[in-house]
């Protein structure tokens, strides 16, 4: 329950599929990440092994108990039953994979009446899926279902892997409770964001593109355009860009503030929004920042051009950090460009209604059962 898309997609079904028809439950392998407290607590929830959260922080101690929830994580496994039984007592009449790397747990699930939905929230065309991409095809047919996250991935399987042949398969658009997401947005942070600035939420990975908008805000500050760059999340990548801001000299412009549980607070608050990724689904958080209004310059792929129609109700480039940086002088220099982006958004809620998202998935897990 890390700070991801996936992860927030499936709170936010746990709040709003209709109790009155399903009986929800949730287990997760690994009770740990900064959302794992935000599963509703009237739904029964189960896990497998704790957080690191919960470890010793004694090294040799907390190396060791990440060996023992690692081997004991394998004999789960490799022996299904036993968590099923003794654990989650499962006996769902449908189980759902809410992301590519639940999928083998699933289908080895010890549940043989089950019915099995998936939901694929990523372009398996991309290079960064060669190594797996073979195991999750082969996966993707044994489902019941799969719920594609956007209409981009849905074209990719069909015309990319035309021999992989899904059972059965719709399009439907990631879920974002609005009034939620406003309630929170409207909570007082103590962060305080300089101006003018931009902000970027994401995981600090490679494809993400981080790596290249710390260039193109250096670029930008050459070329005259003082501004501030504040990032929101965590990975593999933090030291990286760490050492890159010190190779840069940005130090004092482009801040890396670490994961939080609530950072709409923040995007409220910035003067703009910009999204450097080489590779999306179908980014949620592209949604919501469109759903608080505010003024998006975002890279053109995956899902992307299905939220933001460029010029109109935001800004796509491409993937260099020069078409970046062009993007970003842009909206912070083009006043007619931003008049009609404030206006486009004035009724952008209409573009995600949650009643008609919720209602499909209602309608896919009612007759995935029943057929």
């Amino acid at each position: 329950m890390e700070m991801g898309g996936v992860e927030k997609v499936l709170l936010s079904m746990l709040r709003n599929l209709d109790q009155s028809k399903f009986e929800l439950k949730v287990n997760v392998n690994l009770h740990q990440g900064e959302l794992r407290d935000e599963i509703p607590q009237d739904i029964p929830t189960t896990f497998l092994a704790r957080g690191k959260e919960d470890f010793s922080k004694n090294r040799l101690l907390n190396k060791l108990q990440l060996a023992l929830r690692a081997l004991k994580l394998r004999i789960f496994r490799l022996f299904p039953a036993i968590p099923d039984r003794w654990i989650i007592k499962n006996d769902a009449d449908v189980e759902i994979a809410t992301g590519y790397t639940m999928y083998a747990d699933v289908l080895n699930s010890s549940n043989k009446k089950s019915k099995k939905i998936a939901w694929l929230h990523s372009d398996l065309s991309l290079d960064g899926f060669a190594p797996i991409r073979s195991t999750i095809l082969q996966q993707l047919q044994q489902f019941d279902f799969v719920i594609y996250g956007s209409q981009q991935i849905s074209d990719v399987m069909h015309s990319v892997f035309p021999e992989v042949k899904i059972k059965k398969s719709e399009v439907v658009l990631n879920a974002i409770d609005v009034q939620e997401l406003r309630e929170k947005a409207a909570q007082n942070n103590a962060i305080r964001l300089k101006k003018p600035n931009f902000i970027s939420v994401g995981r600090l990975h490679y494809r993400k593109g981080y790596r290249t908008l710390l260039e193109a805000h250096a670029a930008l500050l050459k070329r005259g355009y003082h501004h501030f760059l504040y990032i929101v999340g965590d990975g593999e990548d933090r030291d990286l860009l760490k050492e890159k801001i010190n190779e840069l000299k940005i130090g004092d412009t482009c801040i890396l503030l670490g994961t939080l549980v609530n950072p709409y607070p923040l995007i409220r608050a910035a003067d703009f929004y910009v999204m450097p990724s080489e590779s999306e689904g179908w980014p949620l958080i592209i949604a919501e920042t469109l759903l608080l209004r505010k003024k998006i310059v975002a890279t053109a792929v995956g899902g992307v051009p299905e939220m933001i129609r460029s010029e109109e109700n935001g800004l796509l480039v491409g993937t260099s950090a020069e078409e970046i940086a062009d993007g970003m002088a842009r909206l912070m220099s083009d006043q007619d460009l931003q008049n009609t982006i404030e206006k486009q958004l004035i009724t952008i809620d209409s573009q995600f209604d949650p009643k008609k998202i919720f209602a499909a998935v209602e309608s896919i897990i009612t007759n995935t059962y029943t057929s």
